[in-house]
């Protein structure tokens, strides 16, 4: 039984679920009709809009409203000012949401309405002008180029308004209080029970006044950790932690701080409070008196202050998630909820009597050394960012085998019903595994691929295509189509951006696709780099009526462009083969 918890609790920490607290927001699929520019996307400025709310003596108030379906890249954003002695500090963020890309790794992104606090340094109150650089993308795939908008500042304020919060993700409560209802069943906070039968209600389980006295011991102790997740995201926010989390002197302590955590989870040593403070603890619960509504509360307090050390390795990767996020109003929240679900079955036993709970036994040890393997995968997650890929590979691999081999997956002997699923599951993680150390030893990256791709390769003429060329000014486009139309020679043509993540995915998993280099021979393969991103490159945007990358536009040997088979945004392999399919059917008829 233990183990058959323990694989259900390890679905949550696998490198799929490491930012276990931060639900993804959900991508609309991709069809198989090309995507056209003028009806799929929206012009950059009905994307994303942005006002200048409020205009103080020492900060500026801005709020950008993107579009649904649009976001924001918030280390793309640059605030300054055209005036030397007015001066710009560092913005206060509300929270954003985790993106993972394997080009350009961990980024922040904000959807929907986005209040943010700018800082300024104006101590005469001098007139100024401000300038917002920006950058978003859609998610249907295409990324805008980065975008400047100007405001003139004065004095006094002329506009103000509300400020109005980010809606919290109650996706994220539900995980927390998952979370809390999980370590509830440890054997460090199981024995809570005793303290609430015995002497919050002297015995008498069962009824309204269970109910009634559980809850005012349980409230209490949820919110002491709410106060805890609210601290965290002041704290956080005002020394900028999301920033700080990316250097290597603070992602490997905390690392290792999770793995040693982890070992007190597998049982190699126990955690408990200094035993000076334990026994004041003890001595003051022992004086509380029982069965009244402000003895409970009491009571619950200090539970709270009791368990905390014997579940302060999940506690704190809660703490690190809501001090980056810089939220103190969704910091407490999610708390709050990991209090309560903590405190739901203290509640459940005390209304209905321990036969609504499971018994205790071994299955406690397996839910712990579940956590304990959460824990791990957390600091393989955050070394994730400092390592190289194929050791980050290797450290999942290394991950996925010795959980498989404490799930029996290399034992023979005969096992119940219950043993043999964990063991069949074991048997996954550790193909998984020795798959993630192979990758890693070829060099591979993805946790989710670790052989890389297994698509058959098609050998190709040597002569098949010239290659790519990449240009970056409209006068070289112009001449690139020119020789095409001269030679008669169709012509492929992508653009292409550094800061363009959708670009990286069509460069590797369409373009480099088998199928559509068999498709592309004898075709001018061009590529326009529009990273600058300047006046010229986007007024070659407006010629062809586009708003950015990226983009795949066809020329047929006649220099003129099938816009039917045009492609804006992200696509894959099939689609774009059918649509070259479809291109060559034309060129055989001419």
């Amino acid at each position: 039984m233990s183990r058959l918890l323990f694989c259900l609790l390890l679905l949550l920490s696998m490198p799929t679920s490491a930012g276990i607290f931060d639900l993804p927001r959900a991508q609309p699929a991709l069809s198989s009709v090309p995507l056209n520019n003028s009806q799929d996307f929206l012009p950059v400025d009905k994307a994303f809009g942005l006002d200048l709310i409020e205009a103080g003596q020492d900060s500026l108030h801005l709020r950008f409203i993107n579009a649904d379906g649009y976001y924001l890249y918030k280390h793309r954003f640059a605030f300054t000012s055209d005036h030397p002695q007015v001066s710009i500090g560092i913005p206060q963020w509300p929270a954003a949401e985790p993106k993972t890309d394997e080009f350009f790794g961990d980024v922040e992104v904000f959807y929907g309405i986005t209040d943010l606090l700018l800082p300024i340094d104006n101590p005469q109150n001098r007139s100024f002008t401000l300038q917002v650089s920006y950058q978003g993308c859609a998610d249907l795939g295409l990324c805008y180029p980065p975008e400047v908008r100007t405001f003139q500042v004065s004095d006094p304020p002329t506009i103000a308004a509300l400020q109005q919060r980010v809606p919290v993700d109650w996706g994220s409560l539900v995980l927390f209080f998952l979370a809390g209802l999980g370590l509830t069943f440890t054997p460090c906070v199981l024995p809570m029970l005793p303290i609430l039968s015995g002497v919050v209600l002297r015995g008498q389980l069962g009824g309204m006044r269970g109910l009634r006295l559980s809850l005012a011991y349980v409230l209490p102790m949820a919110v002491c950790f709410a106060l805890l997740g609210a601290l965290m995201g002041v704290f956080g926010a005002g020394l900028n932690l999301q920033a700080r989390l990316q250097s290597p002197w603070v992602l490997v302590p905390f690392a290792t701080f999770f793995t040693v955590f982890a070992l007190a989870m597998f049982g190699a040593f126990e955690l408990r409070l200094p035993r000076f403070i334990s026994e004041r603890l003890d001595r003051l619960a022992s004086r509380t008196r029982g069965g009244s509504m402000i003895g409970a509360a009491t009571l619950g307090v200090l539970s709270s202050l009791l368990v905390s050390p014997c579940v302060t390795a999940p506690l704190v990767g809660a703490l690190l998630y809501i001090s980056a996020t810089g939220d103190a109003f969704g910091g407490g929240l999610k708390l709050f909820a990991l209090g309560l679900g903590m405190g739901a079955p203290l509640v459940l036993f005390a209304t209905g009597g321990g036969a609504l709970l499971p018994k205790s036994g071994t299955w406690m040890v397996g839910v712990r050394k579940a956590f304990g393997v959460m824990l791990l995968a957390v600091s393989v997650w955050l070394l994730e960012r400092v390592l190289p890929p194929a050791v980050t590979l290797a450290l999942w691999g290394l991950l996925a085998v010795g959980t498989a081999l404490w799930l029996g997956a290399l034992e023979f002997t005969p096992k119940s019903g219950q043993q043999r699923l964990a063991q069949l599951l074991g048997v996954a993680l550790l193909v998984y595994g020795v798959s993630a150390w192979l990758g890693a030893l070829q060099g591979q990256s993805d946790p989710m691929r670790p052989l890389g791709r297994l698509d058959a390769q098609v050998v190709l003429p040597s002569n098949a295509n010239a290659g790519w060329q990449t240009l970056d000014t409209p006068a070289a486009l112009d001449a690139a189509l020119l020789s095409a139309k001269n030679a008669g020679q169709p012509l492929l043509l992508d653009w292409y951006a550094d800061w363009c993540i959708s670009c990286k995915v069509i460069e590797r998993e369409v373009l480099e696709a088998p199928a559509v280099r068999e498709q592309l021979i004898g075709y001018r393969l061009v590529r326009f780099d529009i990273t600058r991103s300047d006046a010229e490159q986007r007024a070659l945007l407006d010629r062809y009526r586009l708003f950015g990358p990226p983009a795949l536009q066809l020329f047929a040997p006649s220099g003129d462009e099938w816009q039917d088979l045009r492609t804006v945004g992200e696509t894959d392999a099939e689609s774009f083969v059918e649509l070259l399919r479809q291109a060559n059917g034309r060129i055989q008829t001419l």
